[in-house]
């Protein structure tokens, strides 16, 4: 199996279920939005589209945050074998294997686990353009990059 795209997948995985979850939250938003307009008047009615329009806008920042890590993947390229970190590359050290695409967390793909992490991340930062063999410092801890893919 192909690990890179394996996590490739995962991580496509979580940005389409986000953005299945924003947008019904912004639908069930709508709705309740046009059904407080038909409905009740005075204060009451006020203050529930307030909070309704604030929901919006929350899904709103939400829906571009997941938007961008969709462009951020669409980036990724899975099948170049990558001589120096940079997007799309696993990052194997002395402590943790790394993922350099989008924030998602903890993968797992043959019983090993990866974290998917950003290049804007700041440890995703401190990986880029290093080469196998080099040691990184974050949160005072030398970290080994022992293999690159």
């Amino acid at each position: 199996m192909n690990i890179k795209k394996e996590l490739y997948n995962q991580c496509v995985l979580f940005v389409n279920k986000k953005l299945q979850t924003i947008e019904n939250t912004i639908k069930s938003n709508q709705q309740a939005l046009q059904s407080e307009t038909k409905s009740s008047a005075g204060d009451k009615h006020e203050t529930g589209r307030a909070m309704l329009q604030l929901e919006m806008e929350k899904a709103g920042q939400q829906l571009k945050v997941v938007s961008e890590m969709k462009l951020q993947l669409d980036k990724l390229k899975i099948d170049v074998l990558n001589k120096v970190v940079g997007l799309g590359s696993i990052v194997y050290t002395n402590q943790f294997n790394y993922f350099i695409a989008i924030s998602v967390g903890k993968l797992a793909v043959e019983n090993q686990t990866y974290y998917a992490i950003s290049s804007n991340s700041p440890i995703g930062q401190l990986f880029l353009g290093k080469n196998q063999g080099e040691v990184i410092t974050f949160r005072n801890q030398q970290i080994e990059i022992k293999k690159l893919t």
